[in-house]
Formats: C-alpha cells, sequence, structure tokens
C-alpha cells in the first residue's frame, strides 16, 4: 500500500531561512557517521560544561524519573545521555538529506522483526508507537522501506519551518499528516484501509487531550489519540525505536509488542499500559532518551509545579 509518492518542494522556492538551515543541514550530513557520533560526544560535553537549557533539563528529568538511584551513576548517564543527544541531533541532518537506502545501510540488527512482519500480514492496520528514544528519524525511513507509513506530526510554529520538515521527512513511502482535526480523520481511514501509522507516544498532548497517568511514578499528562485509534480500529500496536550501537557500529531496529490495554475502552487504563510500555522500552537505552524534553509541565488540578531550573 502507497499512499502517495512524496513531493519535495524544491530547495530554490522555499523561504530564506529554510534554504539556509537546509544548507547548513545538508554539509553537517555530508561527514561520514563516525565523525558526526565523535562531534556529537564533543558536543554534549560543552552543552554540560556551559550548563545550557538542555543539560539542566536533562539533569532534572533524571532526578525526577530515578530518584532512588545513585547520585554518581545518575551523573553518569546524565553525561551520557547528553553525548547521545547531541548524536542524535547530528545524525539526522546525515538522515535527513541524504537518500533512505543509504542510511539504512547502517541499520545492523533486527530485534522483533518477525512481530512487525506478522502484524502487516494481518492486514488489521499497524500502530508504531516510537518514543522520543534512539534516532526515531531513521527508524521511520526503515518501517517506510517495508511498508507505506503515514507519520503524525505537530506543525512548526514558523510556516518556513513547517516547509523545510515537509521537505526533509520526504522519503518514499512515507506520508505526513498534520497533528489537527483533519490529520486524525486520515489516520483512522489509513487504518481501516489496513495501514501503518507511526506516533510518539510521549509527546505532551494539550490539556483537554489527555489523561494524567503515571510515567516514572509521576502524573504525566498522556495521549488518548493513540488508545482510541487502537480501540476504535482493532488495529495492532507495536513500540518500536533505533538503537544506536556502541562505536559507531550503526544501530539496532527493536519491535516490541504493547500491552493489550493500551485499546482498553477506558482511557486512564489505556494511558498507563502505553506509558509503561514507553518506560520498558528507555529501559533497554536509557542515554539514548530525550531526557531534555520537559515531560511534566502540565500538572493535575492542585498539584504542585514541577520546576526544571
Amino acid at each position: 500500500m502507497l499512499y502517495h509518492l512524496p513531493i519535495r518542494c524544491p530547495v530554490s522556492v522555499m523561504p530564506v531561512p529554510a534554504r539556509l538551515l537546509h544548507a547548513a543541514l545538508w554539509l553537517i550530513g555530508s561527514l561520514p557517521i563516525s565523525v558526526l557520533q565523535r562531534m556529537g560526544a564533543a558536543l554534549g560535553g560543552v552543552v554540560r560544561g556551559l550548563g545550557l537549557r538542555e543539560a539542566r533539563v536533562a539533569r532534572r528529568s533524571l532526578e525526577l524519573c530515578f530518584p532512588d538511584m545513585d547520585e554518581a551513576a545518575r551523573q553518569r548517564l546524565w553525561c551520557a545521555n547528553l553525548a547521545e543527544t547531541a548524536r542524535t541531533l547530528l545524525e539526522t541532518a546525515r538522515f535527513w538529506t541524504r537518500p533512505a537506502t543509504r542510511n539504512l545501510a547502517l541499520v545492523r540488527e533486527v530485534h522483533g522483526g518477525e512481530l512487525f512482519d506478522t502484524a502487516i500480514a494481518a492486514g488489521r492496520g499497524v500502530i508504531i508507537a516510537a518514543p522520543h528514544l534512539g534516532n526515531w528519524e531513521l527508524l521511520n525511513q526503515w518501517l517506510a522501506s517495508r511498508s507505506a507509513l503515514a507519520i503524525l506530526y505537530r506543525p512548526p510554529r514558523q510556516p518556513w519551518g513547517d516547509t523545510l520538515i515537509r521537505r526533509l521527512r520526504a522519503q518514499p513511502g512515507v506520508t505526513q499528516v498534520r497533528a489537527e482535526a483533519s490529520g486524525v480523520r486520515t489516520l483512522f481511514r489509513i487504518l481501516k484501509e489496513g495501514g501503518m501509522v507511526g506516533i510518539l507516544p510521549d509527546q505532551q498532548p494539550k490539556r483537554g487531550d489527555g489523561e494524567f497517568a503515571p510515567f516514572f511514578g509521576i502524573p504525566a499528562l498522556t495521549m488518548t489519540l493513540l488508545p482510541r485509534l487502537a480501540n476504535k480500529t482493532g488495529a495492532t500496536v507495536l513500540m518500536a525505536f533505533a538503537e544506536r550501537l556502541p562505536g559507531a557500529a550503526g544501530f539496532r531496529i527493536r519491535i516490541l509488542p504493547a500491552p493489550v490495554a493500551v485499546s482498553d475502552q477506558d482511557p486512564m487504563i489505556a494511558t498507563a499500559a502505553l506509558n509503561a510500555a514507553v518506560e520498558r522500552c528507555i529501559a533497554l537505552a536509557p542515554a539514548q532518551y530525550q531526557w531534555s524534553y520537559k515531560r511534566f509541565t502540565i500538572r493535575p488540578e492542585n498539584a504542585e509545579p514541577i520546576r526544571y531550573d
């Protein structure tokens, strides 16, 4: 099944800020992956040394989510995480500006591939829940190489940013769907036709678009869209991420089954199961999670705010 062939906006007609950023990403992406990953480690050290926002937020997130971890162990995880986050950023410049066929040569292992193949063959629709773990842009390209994929995304605030993102992610087999009412209807249609959609399950929704469910023991506003899609379409839900292997050795695609309760009609049960599934993924590669994302800025009524700075 192919929803449509990607149409790339020519760079020459994009707004100037988009053209400049595209040029910068293209130049960064021209470097070998081993160089990018070494640069990422160095960049992570700079971010840590300067005490930038990303470093402060990541440290606070680790304190919140691993309160019982030994301080020395948490410090090591923090340092490793900043390096991994920077590697993800620099790698993405390559994955966005080079052909998917070239990028996919970096996939060395696939764990759980039989789960994916079985779900696709069943023809009942597949929802890929891909946390902010490892490199999700490479995961998108791997998924699209196996079956047509529709990805839900939140448009940047600047119109030129949306133009740029859509061009960079325009890969064969990928349909980009805006996170808005018409986009949600598109996802329902695709799943009912037996297609595949990809959603980031750990992105904090707007208040009113989710339920509070435990995430590392802390109430976190969690999307109800994914459980609702699963419940109403009967689609199979799989967890997935592209894990970076040590020493610039490439990537391991991991596919894991999601709990049955993710599609429960009760949104509180479903969101709790979804967060638990994300936690299980993170446990496999905790340093590669995007701890610099403020997951707990929206709090339950009458709850104390969580400060990151």
